[in-house]
C-alpha cells in the first residue's frame, strides 16, 4: 500500500512539473500583456506591478489587427464548412465501403498532413499568382482546404467506424438507399464525435500562420499574420502589444479546446 502511495505521489509530481513547464510561458505572456514597457524590460523581472490596459487599447485600435481578425472570422468558418461538406462523406465511404487500394488512398490523404508547409505553400503561391488571386480570401480558403479536408477525412473514418453496423443493416432492410443510411442513421449517430473533430480542425485553421503568411500581404491577412507583424514595426519591438495580441488570438482556441475535451470521449465510443 505504501509503495502504491509512493508511486501516486511520484506521478503527481511529474504531472505538476509538466503543467508548470507548459503553462509558465502562457502565464508570463498574460502578465506581460498588462505591464508597461518599463516593467517588461526591468531586471530582475517584476512579479508585482501595477496592471495597465494600454497594450490592449492600442491593439484594438490598430486597423491591421482588426482587419486580420475579421478575415479570420470569415476564412476559417468557410474553410471548415467546406471541409465538412467534402470530407465527411468521403470519410464515411472509407469507413463502410470496401474498394481496391482504399488503404493506399487513405495513407495518401494522411500524407498530405506529413508534408512540410513550404512544400504546399510555394506551389499555391505560384498558382494564385498566375490566376491573379494572390492575397485574396478565395485563395486562402482553398489553400486551407488542404488542411481541412485531409484532416476531416482521416478523423471521421474512425468516427463512422464506431457507429454500429447493425443499425445501418436494419435501415437497408427497410429499403433505405446508401445516402439515406448515411444521412439519417450514420451521420446523426456520429455527429457528437464529428463535432469534436470540427473544433479540433477549427483550432488548426485558426492558428495556421505559414500558409497565410506566404499567400497574403494586406487584403486577406489573417489574425496570426497580423499579430506577427508587430515584431517588425519600427526599430523597437512592442513586447506588451505583442503579448496582448497573442492573448486575444488565443481566446477562441482556448474556449473551443474546452468543448473539444467534452466531445473527445464520443470519438472513442458512440452512444
Amino acid at each position: 500500500m505504501a509503495r502504491l502511495n509512493g508511486k501516486n505521489i511520484f506521478y503527481k509530481i511529474i504531472i505538476i512539473i509538466v503543467l508548470i513547464i507548459a503553462l509558465a510561458p502562457i502565464l508570463w505572456m498574460f502578465l506581460s500583456s498588462f505591464k508597461s514597457r518599463v516593467d517588461i524590460i526591468s531586471y530582475p523581472p517584476k512579479l508585482i506591478f501595477t496592471p495597465v490596459m494600454d497594450n490592449y487599447k492600442r491593439v484594438l485600435q490598430m486597423p491591421t489587427l482588426m482587419h486580420g481578425l475579421r478575415n479570420s472570422l470569415i476564412i476559417v468558418p468557410i474553410s471548415l464548412l467546406l471541409g465538412f461538406i467534402f470530407g465527411v462523406p468521403v470519410g464515411y465511404i472509407f469507413a463502410r465501403i470496401k474498394f481496391k487500394r482504399s488503404a493506399d488512398l487513405r495513407f495518401f490523404i494522411l500524407s498530405l498532413r506529413f508534408m512540410p508547409p513550404v512544400a504546399v505553400a510555394l506551389p499555391f503561391f505560384l498558382i494564385w499568382m498566375r490566376l491573379r488571386l494572390l492575397d485574396s480570401m478565395p485563395a486562402v480558403i482553398f489553400t486551407y482546404l488542404t488542411i481541412a479536408i485531409s484532416t476531416m477525412i482521416w478523423l471521421t473514418i474512425e468516427c463512422f467506424k464506431q457507429v454500429p453496423v447493425e443499425c445501418e443493416e436494419a435501415a437497408h432492410l427497410e429499403g433505405c438507399t446508401q445516402f439515406q443510411v448515411f444521412s439519417r442513421i450514420a451521420l446523426p449517430l456520429a455527429i457528437p464525435s464529428i463535432l469534436g473533430m470540427c473544433i479540433f480542425i477549427f483550432i488548426l485553421l485558426w492558428n495556421e500562420f505559414f500558409l497565410a503568411f506566404v499567400i497574403t500581404s494586406q487584403r486577406a491577412v489573417t489574425m496570426p499574420v497580423a499579430s506577427a507583424a508587430f515584431a517588425v514595426v519600427g526599430m523597437e519591438v512592442p513586447w506588451g502589444q505583442i503579448c496582448a495580441s497573442v492573448i486575444l488570438l488565443s481566446i477562441p482556441p482556448l474556449i473551443l479546446s474546452y468543448f473539444f475535451v467534452k466531445f473527445l470521449p464520443y470519438f472513442f465510443k458512440v452512444n
